[in-house]
């Protein structure tokens, strides 16, 4: 495959989708003359992945007994939490420290690493020796909204490859061009975007929206091209994927992005709770699948931060295969064909759900 290449998976069993996503990667030709790994999710506090921010455990378990059966044995589950709270707490709560006994495997918590200095266009970062010196670096970033860069997934989740010092001067210099930056210094091998349940809005978790979605791919910038997409954004929206791409020269079309869907998302019963019980308000579910309600629920976000969702006014979307064959004004999802309006994909992207209805 291309490096632009993304394998997607749906489904709600992590540890099944992320076996056969390695499958269809065939990852096991990859590693033939690596021996060091690096596994790094996402433990930005210490929180259960249900609440939206860290990433499900299974992922890293499918992955150790991938890397084990091709007889690779030097695996270790690195990370460091955001600053002010304990990675060695999130091992323990989410149970990493038991995987790490069932397997064999070492855990680091990066905070107490040795650091090398390096500097990309005028910024400098202490950058984790252990993930420098690894032979192969599985990225795990959870997809999920972020307060100050709008969304967070492969690109940033590499900011818990540095010391607390160089967090606190990422965000000094505001985050755009450090995250930028870190990415030309550091480039996982691989990369799978746990996308089940990230928050709608913010890094640190509260409001999940179920798209029962997982993604993989050599190259992050890929990853979060299209995770923008699927949040509402553009590429152009998120300030490091710009930064990024001037940098390497890579084109922002997400038709240059070649995605390869391993199967179709199952229909479910949504039940929105919280935040995303008032957006669900604006929308009318009949037998929906999460990933096209979610990206429905993402479109109707950024109309509201917008300050456009007063014009939907009573209207409502349709969404869900319970609409195949009928009529209706505002539709969002293939099955939703025959609306008067419609953003046809199965599913389709946020932010071509928000085209549409900006265009109302």
């Amino acid at each position: 495959m291309s490096d632009a290449a993304i394998y997607m998976i749906y489904g709600r069993d992590e540890e099944a989708m992320a076996e056969r996503l390695l499958d269809a990667y065939d990852l096991k030709s990859r590693i033939k003359d690596k021996h060091s790994f690096i596994i790094k999710p996402n433990i930005v506090t210490p929180s259960k992945p249900e609440h939206g921010a860290t990433t499900h455990p299974g992922i890293a378990k499918a992955i150790i007994r991938y890397l084990q059966s091709c007889g690779k044995n030097d695996i270790t589950i690195a990370e460091s939490s955001w600053v002010g709270a304990s990675t060695e707490e999130g091992f323990r709560k989410l149970g990493y420290r038991e995987i790490a006994e069932e397997y064999g495997i070492k855990l680091l918590d990066i905070k107490k690493d040795r650091f090398r200095t390096l500097s990309y266009d005028g910024i400098s970062m202490e950058i984790s020796e252990a993930v420098l010196n690894a032979d192969y670096v599985i990225n795990l970033p959870v997809l999920k909204g972020h307060c100050q860069t709008k969304m967070t997934a492969a690109m940033k989740n590499l900011k818990g490859c540095i010391s607390d010092r160089s967090k606190r001067d990422f965000h000094k210099e505001g985050l755009m061009k450090p995250i930028a930056a870190l990415n030309m210094l550091i480039r996982p091998d691989l990369t799978i975007v746990d996308s089940i349940c990230g928050d709608l809005d913010f890094e640190e978790g509260g409001t999940p929206v179920e798209t029962d979605r997982m993604m993989l791919s050599e190259d992050p910038a890929a990853l979060d091209m299209l995770g923008a997409s699927l949040m509402g954004y553009s590429p152009e929206d998120i300030g490091y994927i710009q930064i990024a791409a001037g940098y390497s020269g890579r084109s922002l079309n997400l038709e240059d992005i070649d995605i390869i869907q391993l199967n179709k998302p199952a229909t479910g019963n949504i039940r929105p709770r919280g935040t995303v019980s008032h957006l669900a308000s604006y929308t009318a579910p009949d037998e929906a699948c999460s990933a096209c309600y979610a990206a429905l629920i993402h479109a109707i976000k950024r109309l509201e931060e917008e300050g456009d969702i007063g014009k939907l006014g009573s209207r409502k979307v349709a969404v869900g295969q319970g609409w195949k064959g009928k009529k209706m004004e505002l539709g969002s999802g293939l099955c939703c064909k025959g609306a008067e309006h419609a953003a046809i994909g199965c599913p389709p992207s946020a932010s071509d759900i928000l085209s549409m209805l900006e265009e109302l």
